[in-house]
């Protein structure tokens, strides 16, 4: 009973001034709709109708007729029916051209639905067959086909979005087409459990390996099968986020799986699969990807100061991450790697929201206040409320960003060395064009155990201490990590300072010599 009401469809329609209930099958196509409409109205089922509302407004004649009630009825508009039939040519072109326009529209859309789902059942028959390389390209060869389908019935190119380069013009993102050639590693156990771990080495891995990887994370944490993901839309959209990351010493695609990792990472080891949604996981990890999508290399300070197209775009507030979050949704903007296409409007417009403001939370420029926003609701924290998790997930993905030394000494140093080279570019391009030069950034003024221990006292131990409170199973692999690095680099300052005290007091002696000589041959 209930499958049949539903395949009906119910309006009312005044005829006469008089108000009558029409009921159809949604099955019904737009020429019986119009025959019903017209022998309800009394008319020959051949006449040219229109329908309209209370106000006025055109409604398709077609099973998408939006339900009406008994106390605002449509209304039939015919020739004969034409209240000024001095006009009824132009009316009747009119008519012509609404009823040409919505056939249109509709045959359009109803043909797009139906070469996506062809596109998506091949994609799909693709992952099962394990990608054997002939039904590859029988599938590729038919996915171009209904592409080209699609856009020759339709008469339209399917769009693409853009984005900008450092210099304001702009650029296409292209995702890759050919994801059956993005080669599928199973990984070991060992893999798995080490890849749960901050003290995974970022570096043994290969671009591809680390697109499996992070693959493999969505669907261990459910996320593929709670947004109802297509397997080869992720792939495809792993693909262009690896492509839009710059080759910058530090700000590039190895740093995006970095920080990746190090959220999975804390997922497990503060065990948030039991107290966070999967829709809130999902919403972590993939803030993380797209945290620093198309990094030009140089910071917001560089952007500000230099007037650029992206300070200028977002008026100096958070250039580089605004610039981050556009791009992510650009990139999500196309079918082809939109892995929320499955999912409704309204949770895509939660999840973009959730999206911006932790890409947004990265900018250094404000870890005061969240961390300070954090340690308020942290004696009373409840993962039932939507302010607290907004600030924890905040701060998760701030500790995941800069958590470097958290790692071995011998994956995190790497780590240092790329982001002074990422330095010294942009304090040479400042000096270069006459701006301020910020001063951590100086390869005449800066030491690696120099730029990293006033960062790691006073910004990484405060920040994992305060959340060790909540989570005090980081202690022993997170925070002892950071404590035995800033004893590390305390060491070598010392080091640093007593060579330069030798070094001052070499050449105090040469000095003093060149003194003594002369004095001699003065005699």
């Amino acid at each position: 009973m209930g499958s049949a009401a539903s395949a009906q469809k119910t309006i009312y329609l005044e005829v006469d001034g008089k108000v009558q209930k029409i009921v159809f099958s949604q099955q019904s196509s737009s020429s019986d709709i119009k025959q019903i409409l017209c022998t309800s109205a009394g008319l020959p089922w051949q006449t040219p109708i229109i329908l309209v509302d209370s106000r006025g407004t055109l409604i398709a004649t077609d099973p998408t007729i939006p339900g009406n009630s008994k106390y605002s009825p449509y209304r039939i508009i015919c020739e004969d029916l034409s209240p000024r039939p001095e006009k009824e040519d132009v009316f009747h072109k009119l008519m012509t051209q609404v009823a040409e326009e919505f056939t249109r529209a509709f045959r359009i859309s109803d043909l797009k639905r139906e070469v996506n789902e062809r596109i998506t059942a091949l994609e799909r028959r693709v992952e099962a067959e394990g990608q054997k390389a002939t039904d590859i390209e029988k599938c590729k060869l038919e996915l171009r086909n209904l592409r080209d389908e699609i856009e020759e019935r339709s008469g339209s190119r399917l769009s693409c979005s853009c984005k900008y380069n450092r210099s304001g013009d702009i650029i296409r993102i292209n995702p890759r087409k050919d994801v059956h050639s993005y080669p599928k590693y199973t990984l070991s156990p060992e893999t798995i459990e080490t890849l749960k771990k901050p003290t995974f080495d970022v570096w043994h891995w290969e671009y591809n390996e680390m697109l499996s990887c992070l693959e493999f994370m969505y669907h261990d944490l459910g996320i593929v099968q709670e947004f109802n993901m297509n397997p080869i839309t992720l792939k495809c959209w792993l693909l262009c986020i690896q492509e839009n990351y710059r080759t910058n010493p530090f700000h590039n695609f190895r740093h995006c799986f970095c920080v990746t990792q190090m959220m999975y990472g804390m997922i497990h080891l503060c065990e948030l699969q039991g107290r966070l949604s999967i829709l809130e996981l999902g919403i972590l990890m993939t803030a993380a990807v797209c945290h620093d999508l198309d990094h030009p290399g140089y910071n917001n300070t560089y952007q500000i100061n230099a007037h650029t197209e992206l300070a200028i775009r977002y008026n100096d507030i958070s250039p580089l991450e605004n610039h981050h979050c556009a791009v992510a949704f650009q990139i999500l903007a196309q079918p082809e790697s939109n892995i929320f296409s499955n999912i409704s409007l309204e949770l895509f417009k939660q999840i973009r929201q959730s999206i911006i403001r932790l890409i947004l939370a990265t900018d250094m420029a404000r870890h005061a206040d969240i961390l300070e926003s954090f340690k308020q609701v942290i004696s009373t924290f409840d993962f039932n409320s939507e302010e607290h998790v907004k600030t924890l997930q905040m701060m998760m993905i701030k500790c995941c960003d800069i958590s470097n030394e958290v790692r071995p000494t011998e994956v995190a140093e790497p780590w240092v060395d790329c982001l002074l080279e990422e330095y010294f570019m942009q304090s040479d391009r400042e000096k270069l064009e006459g701006l301020p030069v910020t001063p951590f950034m100086d390869r005449d003024k800066v030491t690696k155990p120099k730029a990293q221990i006033g960062f790691i006292k006073f910004v990484l131990i405060p920040m994992f201490e305060t959340v060790m409170k909540l989570f005090p199973q980081i202690e022993e692999v997170m925070v002892r990590p950071l404590q035995e690095a800033r004893d590390h680099y305390e060491e070598l300052i010392q080091l640093e300072e007593a060579m330069a005290e030798v070094q001052q007091k070499k050449a105090e002696i040469l000095s003093g010599g060149g003194k003594v000589k002369r004095n001699v041959e003065s005699l």
